[in-house]
């Protein structure tokens, strides 16, 4: 069984409405799954891959699902129509970024009302996948909240490599904890008591064959360890670590050029050299950045042109024994 509805999030100066679409599939006997992508509208893997889910949920053999999964497609037009991260200042100056302010506030600035209306279906449900796409290269992986089992759970199920356990709030680094982590929604669903996780599909701007294949295969694996499939997902058997402590910057401007044997996925020991900064005038090496710690290179800035400060590296610190299952 499927449904579309479309629903107004809010409404603009002019009166225009901000709609999207909710679709729902299922016979509702059972538990609720929420999904949503393009939160982020340069975010568009999560997009594709709901559609092909639409496609084989609708097929005319297709069992219906043991319960109930609510797809948003598109749950931030404003973002996707500008192809665009956050919205512009006149739209909404006091949280630009959807992705900060869950679970909203029906009375509250543009975001945060479309947020409350996306958190009525969501905060209903027994699990949550939030689709996002990472930088121009960086490995597909998952993200979940430290610490708490039941979404490391719904991580292994599906079933990327690579998992991330992000810390946030008070349990954060001073970095992390100023950038306002608790308003994600995979953290205040979290923290609500529902398990969450935010799965990193490839590369933004762009359908990356290889990143929507594992994101379906992902959100079946998901719908077999909630039931509303039927089987179990298959067994995980990937690396577990912190995300975001090891990020490796340009300490000035200029031109990165990234070593021949540096690569995605790849295990690296601190003081690895990752190739080099470079004053593209007088051609003068301004820095040869080097990893701070061990662990996996999950993203690489190959956009060769960079700025103080900028991000070259994403090393993924591996869990302590002790936390591998935590």
């Amino acid at each position: 069984m499927h449904t579309a509805e479309q629903v107004t999030l809010a409404r603009l100066p002019s009166g225009r409405r901000v709609e999207t679409t909710i679709h729902r599939y299922g016979t509702g006997d059972g538990p609720t799954l929420y999904v949503q992508a393009a939160q982020h509208g340069r975010e568009i893997n999560g997009t594709e891959l709901l559609r092909r889910l639409h496609d084989r949920l609708t097929a005319p053999d297709a069992a219906d699902l043991s319960g109930t999964l609510i797809a948003v497609p598109v749950a931030d037009p404003l973002t996707f129509d500008r192809v665009s991260y956050t919205t512009p200042e006149p739209i909404d100056s006091a949280a630009p970024n959807m992705n900060r302010c869950w679970p909203g506030d029906a009375e509250g600035s543009i975001h945060e009302r479309m947020a409350a209306r996306l958190w009525a279906e969501a905060g209903e449900a027994d699990a949550i996948v939030d689709l996002h796409t990472g930088s121009p290269e960086m490995l597909t992986h998952t993200v979940y909240l430290r610490g708490d089992d039941d979404s490391r759970r719904l991580a292994e199920a599906f079933g990327t490599d690579l998992l991330l356990a992000e810390a946030a709030g008070a349990d954060a680094d001073d970095e992390w904890d100023t950038r306002d982590f608790d308003g994600k929604l995979r953290v205040a669903a979290t923290r609500e008591g529902i398990p969450s996780i935010t799965p990193e599909l490839g590369s933004n701007k762009q359908l990356g064959e290889a990143a929507i294949e594992t994101g379906l295969d992902g959100l079946l694996g998901v719908c077999r360890g909630l039931g509303l499939l039927d089987g179990a997902p298959e067994p995980w058997d990937g690396t577990r670590a912190r995300n975001h402590l090891g990020r490796v910057r340009a300490s000035d401007s200029g031109l990165f050029v990234v070593g021949e044997s540096v690569e995605l996925g790849m295990a690296v020991e601190s003081g690895a050299a990752f190739g080099t900064v470079y004053e593209p005038t007088s051609y003068e090496p301004l820095q040869e950045p080097t990893a701070d710690r061990a662990g996996i290179v999950y993203s690489i800035a190959r956009e060769a042109t960079v700025t103080a400060g900028q991000t070259l590296v994403g090393i993924a610190e591996r869990l302590p024994a002790a936390e591998q299952n935590g």
